[in-house]
């Protein structure tokens, strides 16, 4: 998640360290209210799901932003994939109601790949072009997992259930019907967002360094700098503060 540059966009550390902060307040209060069943059902409140929305969206434009700055793709996008592999190994073993199948991090780490080896493809594109391209499949393909497309609420189209058969293809999108994961993140349509951070890269960060201000938060940065770690850990964490009030 740490952008690899001799210059680091001190913005972009805000910014991912604010969303690291959200995230973990978040995943106290759904352990604290869901798992621990202080609240049954906080989760599914708007105003829960509006601020769970906000912070992956944060997270993964400014993973899609930091791809096109970085360098080491294919050993940041192996790493992170590993990453999401050890967390789902943990969860499946430690609390298997809430196991994390293809979660976030495998998304980033998908996506970091599929970005390294389309780039040549992609460099060919308009900017501008493929950010607006992006974000049209992103909306298109938003519900795809719970069986459909659409534009907004505009616009439906019901998918065949033959393409919800099979559990192996839940991370494009299309999950079985025993699938079950508490953070899923499928490739459609998180890797459209996640385009649309890396062509918002292309296309704005000529005119970035002149707009915005010199900010400056060192906590945050540190955050966002160390990000990955933070997230491997935040769990755990948690999970021990809510045992030590519950006891």
């Amino acid at each position: 998640m740490a952008v690899a540059q001799k210059t680091r966009y001190r913005w972009l550390d805000i910014l991912r360290g604010a969303a690291v902060v959200n995230m973990v307040a978040f995943h106290f209060c759904y352990d604290w209210f869901e798992v621990f069943a202080r609240q049954p059902g906080w989760y599914f409140l708007w105003p829960s799901r509006l601020w769970q929305q906000a912070i992956c969206c944060t997270f993964i434009l400014t993973a899609g932003f930091s791809a096109h700055l970085g360098r080491r793709a294919l050993r940041h996008g192996l790493i992170l994939n590993l990453c999401g592999l050890a967390v789902s190994a943990v969860t499946l073993l430690a609390l298997p109601s809430e196991a994390v199948r293809f979660g976030i991090l495998n998304l980033l780490g998908c996506a970091v790949l599929l970005v390294w080896l389309l780039r040549p493809a992609l460099e060919k594109l308009p900017a501008a072009a493929g950010l607006c391209a992006s974000l049209f499949l992103f909306a298109l393909t938003r519900h795809l997992p719970e069986g459909y497309l659409g534009l907004l609420g505009l616009w439906r189209l019901e998918l065949p259930a033959g393409l919800y058969r099979w559990n192996a293809l839940a991370f494009l999108g299309l999950p079985g019907p025993t699938f079950t994961s508490s953070d899923y993140f499928p490739l459609a349509p998180w890797f459209f967002l996640f385009l649309a951070g890396w062509f918002f890269c292309r296309l704005a960060r000529p005119r970035l360094d002149g707009f915005l201000p010199r900010l400056a938060c060192p906590p945050l940065e540190w955050v966002g700098r160390h990000s990955l770690g933070l997230y491997l850990i935040h769990q755990p964490v948690c999970m021990a503060v809510c045992l030590l009030r519950n006891s």
